[in-house]
Parts: structure tokens; sequence; C-alpha cells
């Protein structure tokens, strides 16, 4: 297991498709907790099983191994219905007439701005990507340790991928029933929410949008 903890490649947009690509070099150890949490996952136990941390496992490898996870899964949730999100049908990034984000990275977007849904999701998904490949934030190197910011800003994407699910499901869940998405986005936002919640990486307050249809599904 020595050598590398995580290679990530790049996210692309090809075809108005969100396409992730495989993030784990074969070997590593990052890559052997991805197959055992992804093994867990798809035999059918309970996702609230599914999310606790494995004996003698470090949890800061863990989370890291599911926000890449969770970034590939939202990035194909997404790329199922990007179609349908467009700058007429989606001119803000909301989740309902009482939520609404607005975009800021301290870069190019100093304050926060709003935008329309599919530019925002855009620029959040390139600005998860930066903060992944970053190896000081994310380190490749076994034996390299976290830096002392890396839990906030894995809360911070945590936060803003969920703002994800709150858009789709609120704008654009009749798209998801079409093709009939339902189930697996379902059990994909219940591992989402079941992780989240067992590590305590985001408000309460900021799982609010979802909240009812949460209580519905996640018992």
């Amino acid at each position: 297991m020595a050598g590398a903890r995580l290679k990530f490649s790049h996210l692309f947009l090809k075809d108005k498709t969100f396409k992730p690509k495989k993030r784990f070099e074969s070997g590593t150890l990052k890559y052997n907790l991805h197959k055992q949490a992804n093994a867990s996952l798809n035999s059918g136990i309970d996702l609230k099983e599914v999310v606790k941390l494995p004996p003698g496992e470090d949890v800061n490898d863990w989370i890291a191994v599911h926000v890449v996870d969770f970034f590939n899964r939202i990035n194909l949730l997404y790329g199922t219905i990007f179609e349908h999100c467009t700058e007429q049908t989606c001119p803000t990034m909301s989740g309902g007439t009482k939520y609404e984000y607005h975009w800021c990275d301290g870069v190019n977007y100093k304050k926060p701005t709003a935008l329309p849904a599919p530019q925002y999701i855009t620029l959040l998904m390139e600005w998860v990507e930066t903060q992944i490949n970053d190896e000081n934030l994310f380190p490749v190197q076994v034996g390299k340790p976290f830096p002392k910011n890396y839990l906030s800003v894995a809360k911070t994407i945590l936060k803003r991928l969920f703002r994800v699910f709150v858009h789709v499901y609120i704008h654009h869940f009749d798209k998801l029933l079409a093709i009939g998405a339902e189930a697996h986005v379902n059990t994909c936002y219940k591992h989402f929410y079941y992780f989240v919640t067992e590590y305590n990486l985001i408000d309460k307050k900021e799982l609010e949008p979802l909240r009812e249809m949460t209580e519905r599904i996640c018992h």
C-alpha cells in the first residue's frame, strides 16, 4: 500500500454530460477503502451500517474516500438531467421559493453572487475538483498528514454538493421519474445523508430544504 493514497483524474464536460473518471489507483490504501465501501453499499445491507468507520481505519481517509465518491455520484446524477437545467428553466440556483444559493469562491467571485443554476453547479464542480486535486489538502503520499483545515474544506465540499441534491430533487424530480432513476437517486441520497450525519459534516440548517423528504425515506 506504499506509494500513493489517491490518484485523482480530471472532471470534464462533454456533450452536456458530467463524466467523472476513475479516481483511485489500484493497490493503494484509499482504493482498498473505496472498494470496501462500494462492496458494502452493493451488498444491500443497512446504509446506516455502511457509513460506519471500519475497524483500524483513519477517519480522515474514510471521509476523503467518500468525498470523492459522492462527487462522482452527484456528477452523474446531475448529468442525467443536465439538458433540462438551463438558464431559462433555472435562472437561479434555488431549492423551491424559500431557498436560493449564491456562489462565492473568494477568487473570481469574492462576494456571494446570484447565478443561473447550471452555471452555479458547473462552478461548484470545478471548485470541488480543484480542492480534491490539491495535494496540500488531500495528501497523496501515505504517511503525509492531512492539513489542519482539511475537515473544514471537506465540510464545505459536502455542503455544496448537498445543494445539487436540493436543486435536482425540487426542480427536476419529474425528469428522474421519467427515466426510472428514482430508486437509484434515493439510495445515493440516503447514503450521503447517513454519512454526513454520522460524522456531523453538515449543519442541520443546511439540510432543512429536504427535511420532509428525508424524514420520509431515511428511517
